[in-house]
């Protein structure tokens, strides 16, 4: 009997040590916290963050246990009143994770699926500073016209650079939680082409993943709308409330640039007199623009289309993100265009500024 009763504790000694090896324990510091101070595990429900667990800091640290089902993406926030506060992402898992919220120096280490993330948040900090750098920088009233242009062509480099190591990072992890994630935060930097190899890899665990679904339906919307398709119709309404067809100016001839916009979008309206610009250069050129508003207040939208001396034909839906002629052609943000030749089909998408002016004066010439 004292035998039996030895293994049975032996036994459960075991079970609680491999029990503990299969769960997680996340510790950490924050720096300015006091011990005292409360902790929280979140997850993002619907753009909210939500509480999933709190923990109170004691000698400097804190602590969540758990284990966990599969990997996934939560948040550590800290916001005691009268502060800032601090949070930041990081991939919950089985194993020992280490945290320091230390601002820009923030980390989440110890796993796999962290350690990879961090290496990519240091990259993402390094190109956010350097941009905060510039912007901080353009303040200075001194500046001349030329050396203002140079500094925003310096943002827009970074900004490139940051794009790019979305992708390049989306590419090495898509067979893992990092990848998968990244691609969910960043897939409207990607064109079908790059999207397209990466579906297959995708992990079967997230195959009901609401927006992994999302984005496989965008990229076969994608290469229905690609470089090469002919155009895909639609029908909304014009700024006087007359139900109008794409293919009422598509396929008929001339070249046109359908532009997808709204008047609360500030990049859209900046980039508005460069249409114009087109607009007034080509359009007795046989060349057409359609603008496509994904505004909801008509009222705003009629305004914003006097404002910009918006004069080529409008049609909207008023729906917002919802937009029917958005969605059929996968915008996922705007300013887009989409250039189609007069036979209906599509032979640019995406041209905004020189670009676009240059492929303008090679179709048109």
């Amino acid at each position: 009997m004292k035998k039996l009763t030895y293994l049975l504790a032996v036994a459960a000694v075991f079970a609680a040590c491999n029990s503990e090896n299969k769960g997680y324990t996340v510790t950490g510091t924050i720096e300015g916290a006091t011990d005292g101070d409360t902790v929280y595990l979140q997850t993002v429900e619907s753009r909210q963050l939500v509480k999933l667990d709190s923990a109170v800091i004691a000698n400097g640290t804190f602590t969540f246990k758990g284990t966990q089902d599969t990997t996934a993406n939560r948040y550590i926030t800290y916001h005691p009143a009268g502060t800032e506060g601090m949070i930041m992402d990081f991939f919950l898992e089985n194993g020992k994770i280490d945290i320091k919220l230390n601002g820009k120096n923030s980390s989440a280490t110890g796993t796999a699926n962290n350690d990879i993330y961090q290496a990519i948040r240091v990259q993402f900090n390094d190109l956010d500073s350097q941009m905060e750098n510039i912007y901080s920088s353009m303040a200075d009233a001194s500046l001349t016209d030329e050396q203002r242009e140079a500094k925003s062509k310096e943002m827009n480099a970074l900004e490139n650079k940051m794009i790019e190591v979305a992708k390049s990072s989306i590419e090495k992890n898509i067979t893992n939680a990092v990848g998968v994630h990244l691609l969910k935060s960043y897939y409207y930097y990607l064109d079908v082409k790059e999207l397209d190899p990466l579906m297959p890899q995708i992990p079967a665990l997230y195959s009901s993943d609401a927006t992994i679904i999302r984005i496989k339906e965008n990229v076969e919307k994608m290469k229905a709308t690609a470089v090469g398709q002919k155009f895909t119709d639609f029908e909304m309404q014009t700024p006087e409330g007359k139900t109008v067809k794409l293919s009422d100016y598509v396929g008929k001839g001339k070249t046109v640039l359908v532009d997808f916009w709204a008047s609360w979008c500030g990049p859209c309206r900046r980039e508005m007199p460069n249409l114009v610009e087109a607009y007034a250069k080509y359009k007795n050129k046989n060349f057409e623009i359609v603008g496509v508003s994904l505004d909801q207040n008509g009222d705003s939208w009629k305004e914003a289309i006097e404002k910009l001396n918006i004069t080529w034909p409008q049609m909207s839906d008023l729906k917002y993100w919802n937009c029917e002629g958005a969605k059929l052609y996968a915008v996922s943000s705007i300013p887009h265009t989409v250039l189609i030749d007069g036979d209906g089909i599509i032979i640019a998408r995406g041209l905004h500024g020189d670009e676009l002016q240059d492929k303008l004066a090679e179709v048109l010439k």
